[in-house]
């Protein structure tokens, strides 16, 4: 079964995505859920450090986007990792992993791993990766090292298909780009800036002189150096 084996149904609103087949949770487990997050650590989630809201692309087509919710920790100043979930609600649902590099760490990486990653600087510069409810100007630091750095991210719950369980082989996922087909949906972009009430064209302005990463005869984004082709896995 390839990760592109079924045509995706048109995307639900929130309250109508696909929801996991199962009895609601009874009243019981909650009281055991609530005592265990009192006396349990859970300290690899408190680590996660940021929230950021941004957007994703199907590397095998690049037609598929998504608005996804990246839970951050980092572990050194070069290696950052993330839970990605398909909103910030308290029922969100985990949809893949992220993991994000600095460029020094993806410059030694092989050109055949490098095609399974993607650069940030336009996402960042962009103004489409966001920090919500955090101003630029206290962001800024680290909009300047993420701009620099590169990510995996493999998506694991295809729910724009209308997947009510996260069914299949991962899809591998890129960054928005500024050409097309890599360009961000409009009416994506405009639900989100609704909705934090955020401008992603004005955020843009004011990141105009962050700098990108200057990385000699890079393979990330395999899709711009090879037009027509993406990366599925195939389960056999």
């Amino acid at each position: 079964m390839a990760s592109s084996d079924k045509q995706p149904a048109a995307v639900a609103a929130k309250e109508d995505a696909p929801q996991p087949p199962g009895k609601p949770m009874t009243m019981m487990q909650a009281v055991i859920d609530r005592g265990a997050q009192m006396v349990q650590s859970l300290k690899p989630m408190k680590g996660m450090s940021q929230h950021v809201c941004t957007f994703a692309l199907y590397a095998h087509d690049l037609t598929r986007q998504m608005e996804t919710h990246h839970y951050i920790s980092r572990l050194n100043q070069d290696f950052l990792q993330s839970a990605v979930y398909d909103s910030d609600d308290s029922n969100g649902r985990l949809i893949g992993v992220e993991y994000i590099v600095s460029d020094r760490i993806f410059e030694a990486l092989s050109a055949e791993e490098q095609r399974l990653w993607h650069s940030h600087a336009h996402e960042v510069k962009s103004g489409l990766w966001v920090n919500p409810r955090i101003p630029d100007s206290i962001a800024r630091p680290e909009l300047d090292d993420m701009a620099k750095t590169y990510g995996k991210f493999w998506c694991t719950w295809q729910l724009d298909r209308g997947d009510k369980l996260p069914v299949g082989a991962p899809a591998l996922m890129m960054s928005p780009q500024a050409e097309s087909p890599g360009k961000v949906k409009a009416e994506l972009v405009g639900r989100r800036d609704e909705r934090y009430k955020i401008s992603t064209a004005e955020i843009a302005e004011g990141r105009m002189d962050v700098e990108e990463a200057e990385v000699e005869d890079s393979e990330a984004d395999y899709w711009r150096k090879h037009p027509g082709k993406g990366l599925a896995i195939d389960i056999s």
